[in-house]
């Protein structure tokens, strides 16, 4: 199982405001289960939009997600418990390697607490950006 964007380096996450304006932003994204895991800063604006609403889209992107490369897909996103949390973490360590370990160390210095969010794909979306 996998989904259309498992290959990507870069994903554009967009998730809503409460008066249903999205906001997008460029993550890493690493395949898992045939879901989409997503590592971020715990107290984000977009952990905060999560947990006020699941509906999610994503889509392939460049590394400043000014350019999306392919069509949006809608998706129901959630926060990663901690049980869950260790096979998350491997996944996006086994793709982006040193670096995201060293980005992962220099965050626990500096005393931010990370989570991980789990997106189910669904279909493509009607609504281009």
């Amino acid at each position: 199982m996998s989904t259309p964007l498992d290959n990507e380096k870069y994903v554009s996450l967009e998730t809503f405001r409460k008066d249903g304006s999205g906001v997008a932003t460029p993550m890493w994204a690493a395949p898992l289960d045939g879901k989409l895991v997503f590592g971020t800063a715990d107290g984000s604006h977009k952990v905060k939009r999560i947990r006020n609403n699941a509906q999610v889209r994503v889509a392939a992107c460049n590394a400043n997600g000014q350019q999306i490369r392919g069509p949006w897909f809608e998706g129901k996103a959630r926060i990663v418990e901690a049980a869950e949390a260790e096979r998350a973490n491997a996944a996006l360590n086994a793709k982006y390697g040193l670096l995201r370990r060293a980005m992962g160390l220099f965050s626990k210095l500096a005393g931010r607490k990370s989570v991980l969010i789990e997106v189910t794909v669904e279909g493509e979306s009607a609504k281009k950006a």
